[in-house]
């Protein structure tokens, strides 16, 4: 999954993936023994904690899921 922050954010710490941060632009993908097949219709979760610039905290305006856009987030 990508995203770009529209501010100044970043991931500080992440939960049940692994992730690459260049600028604003962060990669979400899962460790390489964890969730290895998603059945269709099926959902996995992580998380993160981030560190914030002030004034700079929007939400992500999109997501993609291996390239192609989200529908809904």
């Amino acid at each position: 999954m990508s995203f770009t922050f529209p501010g100044g954010q970043s991931v500080t710490q992440i939960w049940n993936a692994t992730r690459v941060q260049d600028g604003r632009s962060v990669t979400v993908t899962h460790p390489s023994s964890y969730n290895t097949s998603i059945a269709p219709g099926a959902t996995v979760n992580f998380g993160f904690s981030g560190a914030s610039q002030a004034g700079t905290n929007g939400v992500p305006d999109s997501f993609t899921l291996n390239g192609t856009a989200c529908s809904s987030v």
